[in-house]
């Protein structure tokens, strides 16, 4: 049998981080890098390969799965080849586009043919579990659908998952960028509970920042539909205060992020850090000529939105 391989993208959540654990919406876009993953059929004596433990974890999620609805699948024997373009650690969605392409991969290995995307999501969701504990499902959906996703996580038999028909106008796009602010010390996971922790300690500030940071992911779903990229750019400025006000930025990302103000208004996507860098910056620029000037500094990737979603290769 010839291998089988899908692909799936990367995201950057443009609002709504950290508070889509807590019942706020997020909105993310999956981004044009993409992670890909094939698999093969291999007979136990000739696979010497060591599968890893995640790649372990999340075929025993697709089998339980496969088991539980008595869907007809053969349980072989398989090696795989896992190759990516998404920078690990970097809030970029790496481990939800790992997921998302081996679920489908082993779905299809296991039962000769493609799945629904909705199932791929909910067994991503549950393979991400390996990662990240207990993840928001925010990461996933993005790889898997595309385009652009308004997110809410009510509770985990509640979640209210949007395909938007519409996408950041290229007046947008051109001038956002990507930028390393260094890869944190902690994984998601951790500033999870770190957030957590101050949520318990004093739960009328916090509630108080999430709430904001709710009214800011719908400032600029508006400024997205009506093509403003002043409230679009102000909408980046506020959340990044919020970021910083609930403590995910790092003293030294905050420090970079006032360096390139002159270039533009940036703000930190995905779970940031506190010791260290704090991941991707996503950085509106004040004119598309920036770029030119940034460059020559740091560590920069282009922008480029995904609205495929997961996709089979071969």
């Amino acid at each position: 049998m010839k291998s089988i391989t899908y692909s799936a993208p990367g995201k950057i959540i443009l609002s709504g981080e950290h508070s889509v654990v807590y019942g706020k919406p997020a909105l993310v876009t999956a981004i044009d890098l993409r992670l890909t993953c094939s698999i093969w059929e291999d007979s136990p004596v000739d696979n010497k390969s060591k599968t890893s433990k995640a790649v372990s974890y999340c075929s025993k999620v697709i089998i339980s799965y496969l088991k539980k609805k008595r869907i007809k699948f053969k349980e072989r024997t398989f090696d795989y080849k896992i190759t990516s373009a998404i920078p690990s650690s970097r809030g970029l969605g790496s481990s939800a586009a790992f997921c998302v392409a081996l679920s489908a991969a082993l779905l299809h290995f296991y039962t000769l043919m493609p799945q629904e995307k909705q199932i791929i999501n909910s067994l991503a969701y549950q393979a991400e579990k390996y990662f990240h504990g207990m993840p928001s499902g925010v990461d996933v959906s993005a790889s898997c659908f595309g385009g652009l996703i308004f997110y809410r996580k009510e509770f985990e038999f509640l979640k209210q998952i949007s395909a938007l028909n519409f996408k950041l106008p290229k007046s947008f796009e051109d001038r956002l960028l990507l930028i390393d602010t260094g890869k944190p010390k902690e994984n998601t996971a951790k500033m999870v509970r770190i957030l957590g922790n101050k949520y318990n300690k004093d739960p009328e500030v916090m509630f108080s920042a999430l709430c904001d940071i709710e009214k800011v992911t719908k400032r600029m779903v508006i400024s997205i539909v009506k093509e403003d990229l002043k409230m679009f750019k102000d909408a980046l400025r506020d959340n990044q205060k919020l970021l910083s006000k609930i403590g995910i930025v790092s003293s030294s990302a905050r420090k970079f992020i006032d360096g390139v103000e002159m270039f533009g208004t940036g703000k930190v996507t995905g779970a940031g850090g506190v010791e260290n860098g704090s991941g991707m910056l996503l950085f509106l620029q004040k004119d598309v000529n920036s770029e030119v000037v940034l460059r020559d500094k740091i560590k920069i990737i282009p922008f480029k939105q995904d609205s495929q979603g997961v996709r089979l290769e071969s």
